[in-house]
């Protein structure tokens, strides 16, 4: 039992490092790049800043995108330990995972923390853009995990 918790916190943290700058940041970039010319979805989730931002975060200075591949880490343990151990369909799970719990955790005790509004203040758009990035965050944590034989 120990070695399958060691294997699903290692794997986990790494999948869930790597979904953040491969998948999450993939996201990003790709509305900022093409969506954001694009009425009908600016519409829909508003404007995309630009992926991979590399200004400080408090409190320890780092790149904002590696803070934000860290926390993802942390997220990929938690995700890798339900998938390891229960028979949910672990795209599908993941997606779901990352778009709402993920987005409610950062709506509400992040924005909470940082003194932000919480549940994005209401702002819809925030609400299925964060919740587009998340999702594509957890699929691809998922995804990653699939070859490690993350169930094994």
């Amino acid at each position: 039992m120990l070695h399958c918790m060691k294997k699903a916190i290692t794997l986990g943290f790494i999948s869930g490092f790597l979904a953040v700058l491969i998948f999450h940041q993939g996201t990003a970039f790709l509305l900022n790049t093409y969506a954001n010319g694009m009425p009908e979805v600016v519409a829909w989730i508003g404007r995309t800043g630009v992926p991979f931002n590399m200004n400080a975060t408090a409190p320890l200075s780092v790149p904002t995108v590696i803070s934000q591949a860290f926390w993802g880490g942390i997220w990929g343990i938690v995700l890798a330990s339900i998938i390891r151990f229960t028979a949910v369909p672990d795209l599908l799970f993941a997606f779901l995972f990352g778009a709402v719990v993920v987005t409610l955790f950062a709506f509400t005790v992040v924005a909470t923390l940082k003194g932000l509004p919480t549940f994005a203040g209401g702002n819809q758009q925030t609400w299925l853009r964060a919740g587009l990035l998340n999702g594509a965050f957890g699929w691809g944590a998922a995804f990653l995990m699939r070859p490690l034989a993350i169930r094994g």
